[in-house]
């Protein structure tokens, strides 16, 4: 199983009119971890509503790891470990940003994008046959906060946050060959699809404490979103998620002794750890993960253009029964 992952928005630049605080990272899927017993990844299922349907709530709870921007979950693909076919792909690009100290209103956003290959068996009675489905999902989560300064380097960040996801079955040639074979008819898989939308909020506590010599960030975070299906989706797979997860991130940002671009080329190391909760826990065969990275950062802010820093980070993350390598590529304005 392989693991990959987008990561956190924050911090540079005091001086600069948004706090420096708008951030994106991509990740690429180098990230390759083991999955040795996860209930989703390869599974297999009898295609009877009862079971498709805990493959929907399912993929529900999935979309419920690309909710927040997080190191340990933004890019994760995993892998049967005996056959070392995917089972998930995933995919995410996140940010946030305060516009200032003056006006302390916290803005960030969430889009991503995952593939899930369930295997399914079809069944008359008298004939059984496997085939793959291939489920694609998109969703995009919004928040808005509002930052508490409770302390010079401390602010207390309560947010409420929005969104909206759509899965959708891609192999409706598979099912057709089900059906005519099987005389069985498959609801949802033969072009089906899942809507779906989460309303829920999060709470942030900030440390942020910038020295010449060095710089401090560290988040702790507790998110709590509902998903529930809506709208034009398929009657087989109507369903609901509770996604909770609270997390630790802490970066540490030094100067190398180096210069480029008339500015100190940074060292940087970073920490983050995810507890999954609600129906988050255990639905990939794990309950938490870890990252621990090292990377660079380039500071471009002397020059006119958008882009004030750039980093790259090598991450190895692990946890239950899972664990790998990603490189993570993040830019601030």
């Amino acid at each position: 199983m392989a693991s990959r992952r987008f990561h956190q928005v924050h911090s540079t630049d005091r001086q600069r009119r948004w706090n420096g605080r708008f951030e994106f990272l991509l990740s690429g899927a180098l990230l390759l971890a083991w999955l040795f017993a996860a209930p989703l990844a390869h599974a297999q299922s009898t295609i009877e509503n009862g079971n498709l349907q805990k493959r929907a709530n399912g993929v529900l709870a999935l979309m419920g790891y690309m909710l927040t921007p997080d190191v340990t979950t933004g890019s994760l693909s995993i892998t049967d470990g005996t056959t070392s076919n995917p089972g998930l792909s995933m995919t995410s690009l996140g940010g946030g940003f305060t516009f200032s100290r003056d006006t302390p209103l916290y803005l960030e956003g969430t889009a991503a994008y995952a593939r899930y290959d369930p295997t399914f068996v079809a069944s008359n009675g008298a004939d059984d046959r496997q085939f793959p489905a291939k489920w694609n999902s998109v969703s995009g989560t919004a928040g808005v906060g509002w930052d508490f300064r409770i302390a010079e380097d401390w602010v207390l960040r309560p947010m409420f946050n929005f969104s909206l996801g759509h899965v959708e079955s891609d192999l409706s040639i598979a099912t057709d060959i089900a059906e005519r074979r099987l005389n069985r008819e498959i609801d949802f898989l033969d072009n089906g699809q899942l809507n779906s939308v989460g309303v829920g909020g999060s709470v942030m506590l900030d440390y942020e404490h910038y020295l010449p010599e060095g710089e401090v960030d560290v988040e702790l975070r507790y998110t709590d979103i509902y998903l529930q299906s809506f709208g034009n989706t398929s009657d087989a797979v109507r369903g609901h998620a509770d996604a909770r997860s609270a997390a630790a991130w802490a970066r540490w940002r030094a100067p190398t002794g180096f210069v480029l671009m008339e500015r100190p080329l940074r060292y940087v190391l970073e920490f983050a750890h995810t507890q999954f909760l609600g129906d988050l826990r255990g639905v990939l065969g794990f309950d938490w993960l870890t990252s621990v990275g090292a990377g660079l950062e380039l500071d471009s802010s002397k020059y006119d253009i958008i882009v004030t820093r750039t980093r790259l980070l090598l991450r190895y993350k692990f946890g239950d029964n899972v664990e790998g390598w990603n490189v993570g590529l993040a830019v601030s304005f």
